[in-house]
């Protein structure tokens, strides 16, 4: 195997880095993970996941791990309503929609962020994690590279994958290409106990999730699992609204007169989302790394997940996109079909930015849907309920 006696670091503790981890591991390989959170509890984790059939689901049924995550499905968080601006339901399937079949292999089945980072977790050999690992800086050392942290402390690999998200510090060994804006920004809303503090909202949601459309603008929220709910005001700034806007995202009152004045004509129920959320709420520009993305690989050095290929969020793709990144770059290394670690990444590459164009491209359309102003009536011809 191209992997033995070789030390292999991933950098980033996200679902695709412990996937590949887990994958890594059940072919006998010699893996470390360096996160950079202090322990798995570090990091309030963000909205469920829905897994997808031939990606995220396929990663997982390799790893041994379905019986596991099926213990976890979130029930009827993949179910949604759709409204318009005003929270008038336009669509529902929470009568429609057949609860999951936990016999069987569910379709896109839903689980939190955080019961997903713990399935993955416990799947792999003790010590794998490496906590407390703020990635800084890497050199060429022997046939492979010395890693730096910013603890002070530094560990050696034959192989380093770069799994640590939209910012890697690593990508910029691999290549100068970068993300571009996409367009779209994003406030992020989190309300803890939520049906005690937004009863409206959350009896609207009825557990699954909620999408609302007007004016160019979205609403997007969901169960995170805990009694809590995530929202993402969405629209469509200039790329350096957050600098510019002299927003104090910290501040209450601030953001809710922004809203109120951003979302003029929206119905008032909205304004609980700001009157009730977990301060500071957080802006996020989205970015997407240019469809056409190549360069030449290395032997000894490779992306997965955001820090490959870092897409709108508008197409559900991100994590199952990266775990199964994970998969396939597990199949390479071990599978025995390339003659060496440069052929298989250079293989492994090659089909990953080719998914992930298809995806990135899917979600950029995804999102300008969504953004038009005609967007709530798009979205149920899309349905097939108009």
């Amino acid at each position: 195997m191209l992997l033995n006696n070789k030390q292999i670091a991933i950098v980033g503790g996200g679902p695709g880095g412990l996937t590949l981890a887990r994958l890594l591991q059940l072919k006998g390989a010699n893996v470390k993970v360096y996160e950079r959170d202090i322990n798995a509890d570090a990091r309030v984790q963000g909205s469920p996941l829905d897994m997808h059939e031939t990606s995220g689901w396929a990663a997982l049924r390799k790893g041994n791990l379905i019986q596991e995550f099926k213990k976890n499905i979130l029930q009827d968080a993949d179910k949604k309503i759709i409204v318009n601006k005003r929270a008038e339901i336009i669509f529902s399937d929470h009568e429609t929609e057949p609860a999951e079949d936990l016999n069987n292999e569910p379709s896109r089945p839903e689980i939190s962020r955080g019961a997903l980072r713990k399935i993955l977790l416990e799947s792999l050999q003790t010590e794998t994690v490496v906590w407390d690992s703020h990635f800084v800086s890497m050199e060429k050392q022997n046939e492979g590279w010395l890693l730096h942290f910013k603890n002070g402390s530094s560990a050696y690999a034959n192989l380093v994958i770069a799994a640590e998200g939209t910012h890697s510090k690593i990508r910029p060994y691999v290549t100068n290409i970068k993300a571009f804006y996409s367009g779209f920004t994003m406030v992020e809303i989190n309300i803890d106990d939520a049906k005690k503090a937004i009863p409206d909202i959350y009896t609207l949601l009825n557990g699954g999730k909620i999408m609302a459309f007007g004016d160019g603008k979205c609403i997007l929220g969901g169960q995170k699992g805990n009694g809590s709910l995530g929202f993402y005001v969405s629209f469509k700034p200039g790329e350096n609204w957050v600098a510019n806007s002299g927003l104090n995202f910290s501040d209450r009152t601030e953001m809710l007169a922004w809203f109120k004045k951003e979302y003029s004509g929206w119905g008032i129920i909205w304004h609980q989302l700001f009157e009730r959320a977990t301060m500071p709420v957080v802006p996020r520009p989205i970015y997407c790394m240019p469809l056409d993305q190549t360069w030449q690989a290395l032997p000894n050095l490779t992306l997965l997940g955001d820090a490959a290929h870092v897409m709108p969020p508008f197409a559900g793709e991100g994590a199952n996109t990266a775990m199964f990144d994970a998969l396939e770059l597990s199949e390479c290394l071990t599978s025995g079909q390339h003659p060496t670690l440069k052929d298989a990444i250079s293989f492994y590459e090659i089909n990953m930015r080719n998914r992930a164009a298809i995806a990135a491209r899917h979600s950029l359309e995804n999102g300008e849907l969504m953004h038009s102003e005609c967007a709530l009536d798009k979205m149920l011809t899309i349905l097939n309920i108009k």
